[in-house]
C-alpha cells in the first residue's frame, strides 16, 4: 500500500537524541515555540536504544519526519547513527545539534538537512524546520521506482519558476551558498538546496560527493585522477556530453562504481 505524500499542514514528527538532559529540555522548549508545527514523538539519551526504536518505527511504516541529533555521545556517536539511519526504507531528515562546529562538512556528507551549533537560537531552528517541511512535501511516495522520461523538475531561479525535464539534467553541484544545475546546453544557479533536490529527483541521480548529485545515465567513466592532499586516492566521474570531471568522495566510490555497472 502506497503511503501518501505528507501535507505541509501536518505537524512534523520529531525524535530528539542527546545524552545531556538539559540539552533535550532546551530543544523541546524551542520546538514548542517554533513557527513550524511539530510534535516530539520521543526522546533518547543514548544512541543504541534510539536506533532500535527508529528501526522498529521504519518497519511499521511510521518513521518520524525529523531526528534532532547530537554528535558526541556514548556508544554510537551521532555521525555513525546518522549513517545507519540512511539505511532505513524511509529515512528521516537529520538536523545535527552540537557544540562542535568542526564536524559540519562531514555532516553534510551524510546529507544532513541542517547543522546547528549550541546554544541553538529559535530563528535558526525555525529555518531548519522549514527546510525539513519543504523536503517532506517534495518526497516521492516511493523514491526508488523508475521515473518517466517526461517527468520534470520545477526550479526557482531568482524568483523565476521553470519546468526542466529530469532527463535533460546532467548534474547538480553546490557552489558556496547556491546550487548549479547543468544541462548539455545550459547551466543556471537555482534557489533549491542540494538536500532538497536529492529528495525530489529520486533514484535517477546519485550522490557522488557532499557537493554533487549526478544523473546515472550521464556518467561515462570513473577514474582515479590524482592523489589528494591527504595522501589518499582522488577519484572523479566524467559526465556526458560535456566531458566534465566531477570529484567523487572516497566513501562514494563503491556506490558510483556499482551504479555504473548496472544497466540503464
Amino acid at each position: 500500500m502506497n503511503t501518501p505524500v505528507p501535507s505541509l499542514h501536518l505537524p512534523l514528527s520529531v525524535v530528539v537524541i542527546d545524552d545531556e538532559p538539559l540539552a533535550r529540555i532546551r530543544i523541546r522548549t524551542l520546538l514548542s515555540q517554533a513557527a513550524v508545527p511539530n510534535a516530539v514523538q520521543s526522546e533518547f539519551g543514548e544512541s543504541v536504544t534510539a536506533l532500535l526504536h527508529l528501526q522498529e518505527l521504519d518497519r511499521a511504516g511510521r518513521s518520524p519526519d525529523l531526528v534532532v541529533l547530537d554528535i558526541q555521545m556514548p556508544g554510537l556517536d551521532g555521525m555513525v547513527l546518522a549513517a545507519r539511519l540512511r539505511e532505513l526504507q524511509r529515512p528521516p531528515a537529520v538536523v545535527f545539534v552540537t557544540a562542535h562546529a568542526e564536524h559540519a562538512l562531514r555532516a553534510f556528507d551524510l546529507a544532513a538537512a541542517d547543522y546547528l551549533t549550541k546554544p541553538v537560537r529559535l530563528e535558526r531552528l525555525n529555518a531548519s524546520l522549514e527546510r525539513v517541511q519543504r523536503l517532506r512535501a517534495t518526497l516521492q511516495p516511493a523514491r526508488d521506482e523508475p521515473l518517466d522520461d517526461g517527468e520534470v523538475l520545477v526550479v526557482q531561479e531568482r524568483g523565476r519558476v521553470e519546468r526542466i525535464p529530469l532527463a535533460d539534467i546532467l548534474y547538480f553541484k553546490a557552489e558556496q551558498k547556491a546550487v548549479l544545475l547543468r544541462t548539455a546546453d545550459d547551466s543556471r544557479t537555482i534557489d533549491d538546496s542540494l538536500t532538497e533536490l536529492e529528495g525530489r529527483v529520486g533514484a535517477r541521480f546519485i550522490r557522488v560527493h557532499r557537493n554533487a548529485l549526478v544523473s546515472r545515465q550521464a556518467m561515462k567513466a570513473l577514474e582515479r585522477r590524482a592523489d589528494d592532499p591527504d595522501g589518499g586516492e582522488a577519484w572523479a566521474v566524467q559526465v556526458l556530453p560535456t566531458l566534465e570531471w566531477l570529484a567523487v568522495s572516497r566513501r562514494q566510490v563503491s556506490a558510483v562504481r556499482e551504479a555504473m555497472a548496472q544497466p540503464l
